[in-house]
């Protein structure tokens, strides 16, 4: 397999996914402010390590906004405790073809309910592949696009369910700058196209990006496969590690290496050693310690930073270099310090500022490494 072959997939598979989605998105997203208007929750749930990967990520990207000025929303990801918290304006997202009981229940709750296979819920949204890491992806872009357009609708308050308020917005000459905010309240049509628009948008904005990602770092990702198979074959494993969003990432490759039946550990899985590293020492140690715990010769370090500049990565991979063990980094923007530093063996760079589509296309670095390794 390679690099320019895996990239074929997923620029076709995101090509029809979003032409087919995007108007039942902008509706999604519609349903969804009505929801968290009314004091509902996003309840996102997964049974397997993959599908928690990504419920977690939902999350966490809802209840810790990186989009300057909005607001955050209250999320929470589960695994088998939906019929304990789910409440009737609640909104269910459900990861994995083994939900459909957990959908059936949060439906009988009241909830909206979401899903990525055919389960039985009111909004169903399958990728067009049947390649696991390219679902993911798609399925990633997704619901990184409704949690940044979901705030659409509270610009236009009026036009949410239960509100007769119907304000006129006159964007006047900065109309060109912010089109959502030149719409009539009564005009729900006209904003579900510009959100439909949008989403076409941030679609291929991912797929460029996506190319770019793994055109110009094909080498790279070519000699971090060889020296992740080389450590495999004499008996090492691999540790990745990440903050936030990226944690999810680290969870999620290393549920892959997992599957593939490798050796793998995920240095954000156990929140009592995060927190008791973060409260004793600091949390710039919460992941080179568990290097020193961990790691021996021959492993290697997989760092995920949207930034390349977050302090406890950077003091992880010092702590691989100086034990022996390889370090690959996937970074954004111009790569920071870990980059500009040349903290890693293995530097993939992934050129944007937006931290979505970062980790969007990380996803497909991360897939792509495991592919290659085999």
């Amino acid at each position: 397999m390679t690099v320019a072959a895996l990239l074929s997939e997923r620029t076709e598979s995101s090509a029809r996914f979003f032409e087919t989605s995007a108007d039942g998105l902008a509706r999604v997203c519609h349903r969804m402010a009505e929801r968290f208007a009314r004091g509902g929750r996003l309840i996102a749930f997964g049974r397997t390590p993959a599908a928690r990967s990504d419920a977690r990520h939902v999350a966490v990207e809802f209840v810790h906004p990186v989009i300057v000025g909005k607001r955050a929303l209250p999320a929470i990801a589960l695994v088998d405790q939906i019929g304990l918290l789910a409440a009737p304006d609640d909104i269910a997202m459900g990861f994995g073809a083994d939900c459909d009981d957990a959908i059936a229940m949060a439906h009988e709750r009241g909830c909206l309910t979401i899903a990525f296979a055919p389960v039985g819920a009111e909004w169903e949204f399958e990728p067009p592949t049947s390649d696991p890491y390219v679902r993911q992806e798609l399925v990633e872009t997704l619901y990184h696009v409704l949690w940044e357009l979901v705030h659409v609708f509270f610009e236009h308050r009026g036009l949410l369910e239960g509100r007769t308020e119907r304000r006129v917005h006159d964007a006047g000459a900065s109309s060109f700058l912010y089109p959502f905010l030149d719409e009539r309240e009564d005009d729900l049509e006209a904003v579900l196209q510009d959100v439909r628009r949008s989403i076409l948008m941030k679609a291929a904005e991912v797929a460029a990006l996506r190319e770019q990602t793994l055109t110009d770092n094909a080498d790279v990702l070519v000699g971090a496969a060889d020296a992740l198979r080389r450590s495999f074959a004499e008996g090492g494993k691999l540790l990745a590690l990440g903050n936030g969003g990226s944690a999810t990432d680290a969870m999620d490759v290393v549920a892959d290496f997992h599957a593939a039946g490798r050796p793998a550990i995920d240095l954000t899985e156990d929140p009592g050693i995060l927190t008791a590293i973060a409260n004793d020492i600091g949390v710039e140690a919460i992941f080179s310690r568990q290097v020193i715990a961990y790691g021996a010769a021959g492993d290697v370090v997989l760092a995920l930073s949207t930034s390349g500049n977050s302090g406890n990565v950077i003091h992880a991979l010092a702590e691989a270099r100086r034990r022996g063990l390889e370090s690959i980094a996937m970074v954004g923007y111009d790569g920071g310090r870990v980059a500009g530093e040349a903290l890693a063996d293995h530097v993939v760079i992934t050129r944007s500022e937006h931290i979505p589509r970062i980790q969007e296309a990380q996803a497909s670095a991360y897939h792509a490494l495991v592919e290659l390794v085999g």
